[in-house]
């Protein structure tokens, strides 16, 4: 946990990153709310939650944080990759 005091501590370099990956997010959720007029509903979800996806292949190919891991992880990450693709793909059909 992080107390307020040690926000202060900060340097101006990182609240600017900090400021930096917020508007960056929030440029996000503006796109993400605008392709909900533009697009199906169904198809604007499944679109806005395809970030965890980016998110697994640089946590495995860039970062490798699951290096070391025991035997049998591979395994549970790639279908738990496959399920949550198969999961958007489903989302994004059930447009009816």
């Amino acid at each position: 946990p992080v107390k307020m005091i040690d926000y202060k501590g900060g340097t101006t370099k990182t609240h600017i990153l900090g400021m930096l990956g917020g508007a960056i997010w929030a440029l996000g959720t503006i796109f993400s709310y605008m392709a909900v007029g533009a697009a199906n509903p169904a198809i604007a979800y499944a679109l806005s939650n395809a970030a965890p996806v980016v998110e697994i292949l640089w946590g495995l190919f860039v970062w490798k944080e699951f290096q070391g891991a025991p035997k049998g992880t591979n395994t549970l990450l790639f279908l738990m990759f496959m399920g949550y693709i198969i999961g958007l793909v489903l989302i994004t059909m059930s447009n009816a």
